[in-house]
């Protein structure tokens, strides 16, 4: 039994009916597969929930990928951008560009705020401003990093640890902006690349969601099933096993049975679906895991062509868009009239707040507002739109997380070997989709075995398996902001 139709559930799903195992898989959405990986659509319009490259360090992963779609995937140009101040800046930054576009008063300042970094660095770095002054200069921390970052996560870059910039921006600084800007590297191997600095990726013709409804397809021709419209409302245990799973969708409550369950459904709403409760512990450490949600207003613009980005940074403290999609950038076939345009505008939000709480319409208006404003779309050339809200998007990694995820992982391994945690929101890893699928094609691999020959606990956010003492072994998926400690 595979809970949720997302990457990891489908893999998992793919995996063993591969080897004549008896699946099924059961999503929450009665449409709609590949959970944020999905490619959702509005009359004849496809678009992403964000945007999905696919790309990997793991050659498991990528040849993966050429199985299922084969032709089908097409190998793309990669161009995003930083929009700032009304201009567009090469991202990954390119210091020559940069600085020809801010021009050389703010130019000469950018450098000698970098050389005062250099000459006085900060001591006792703790926040992600620290950091990222000490690496660029007050003048480009203010210019590139801080708006943007706050709006994704909500948090104020001064509170947010020196630990996740130093990983997440890893392999990045003036001195390797300036080499890679002066000396572009040839033929570098895939396992040593920046995922940063790629300029190519492939993307499936119809969109990332064409990949998880070929795989759901193929699930169900090799005797699976993909039952959708589910939603979980129980889980029935008993100390060593879980026993049911208790949906209620089209046709009522339904009780599905099984010897071994996957789940990839939030870690929250799972220990809360227990029946009986489990421990106090338990459900407290559950309960206090929380996450980042997301809304992508999609609109339709009456224009054939609009920037040539598959994707910018909106860098501009006066708009609440975060980054905005050019869906016909990634595939001509994703906009069903080449005299349109489909831009998917990104807001980061918590659930319930002001921007979540917002009608579609005014949603709508409010995007179709802020693209005019920053000069990228005329108001009057947007003639529709529609609104995604995507609960959950984002586990935080808050200063207890990993304590509360433990609690969980002991629990159901003591309690619930049978019951197997995979994926972005099963595991609590924010992570990327090729990462996602190692954890659940490793799990399908145990669950053949019958035995736990692997832990996807030990897949890297390279989506590499390495074995437990390995080098990065623990380290997850993508890195996301923790709060500074108080010395």
């Amino acid at each position: 039994m595979v809970i949720g139709a997302g990457p990891a559930g489908l893999t998992a799903a793919y995996e063993l009916v591969k080897h004549q195992q008896t699946v099924r898989v059961l999503e929450q959405s009665p449409t709609t597969v590949g959970g944020i990986s999905q490619t959702a659509q509005y009359k004849g319009f496809r678009f992403d929930i964000g945007g999905h490259r696919f790309f990997s360090k793991s050659q498991e992963v990528e040849d993966l990928w050429t199985e299922i779609l084969s032709e089908k995937m097409m190998l793309r140009g990669r161009l995003s951008r930083i929009f700032y101040n009304g201009k567009f800046f090469a991202y990954p930054i390119k210091p020559l560009d940069t600085f020809q576009k801010l021009g050389v008063v703010y130019t000469t300042l950018c450098v000698a705020s970098y050389c005062k970094a250099k000459v006085f660095p900060r001591q006792n770095v703790r926040s992600f401003e620290d950091w990222v002054i000490n690496n660029f200069g007050e003048r480009l921390y203010e210019t590139f990093f801080k708006t943007y970052t706050e709006k994704v996560w909500g948090m104020d870059c001064r509170t947010i640890s020196a630990d996740w910039a130093a990983q997440r921006i890893k392999g990045l600084s003036m001195t390797s902006l300036i080499r890679n800007t002066l000396f572009p590297p040839k033929n570098q191997d895939r396992g040593a690349v920046i995922k940063t600095l790629i300029d190519q990726f492939r993307y499936p013709v119809h969109g990332p969601g064409q990949m998880w409804e070929t795989v759901a397809e193929i699930v169900t021709q090799r005797g699976g099933e993909v039952l959708m419209g589910r939603q979980v409302v129980g889980l029935q245990w008993e100390p060593g096993q879980l026993q049911a799973v208790t949906t209620t969708g089209p046709g009522g409550d339904e009780t599905h049975r099984g010897e071994h369950f996957v789940t990839t459904m939030p870690i929250r709403t799972l220990i809360q679906s227990l029946s009986p409760s489990a421990p106090p512990a338990v459900v407290q450490a559950a309960t206090n895991l929380g996450y980042r949600d997301f809304i992508t207003v999609a609109l339709i613009v009456q224009k054939k062509e609009l920037f040539p980005d598959n994707w910018i940074y909106i860098h501009d403290a006066q708009v609440k868009v975060g980054r905005i999609q050019n869906f016909k950038n990634w595939s001509e076939f994703m906009v069903p009239d080449p005299e349109l345009s489909c831009l998917g505008l990104e807001y980061f939000c918590f659930e319930g707040d002001g921007l979540w709480t917002m009608s579609d319409a005014d949603l709508i208006q409010l995007g179709t507002t802020e693209v005019a404003r920053l000069g990228l779309v005329e108001a009057d050339q947007v003639i529709d739109g529609t609104v995604v809200r995507v609960p959950k998007a984002y586990p935080v990694y808050d200063d207890n997380y990993r304590t509360n995820v433990q609690t969980v992982r002991d629990f159901v391994a003591e309690m619930l070997p049978n019951l197997h945690l995979a994926g972005r929101n099963g595991m609590h890893r924010y992570n990327n989709q090729d990462h996602a699928m190692m954890t659940g094609l490793l799990t399908a691999r145990n669950i053949i075995a019958g035995y736990p020959r692997f832990d996807p606990w030990c897949v890297n956010n390279d989506a590499e398996y390495l074995e437990a003492g390995e080098a990065g072994a623990e380290g997850g998926g993508r890195l996301v902001p923790t709060r500074t400690k108080t010395p």
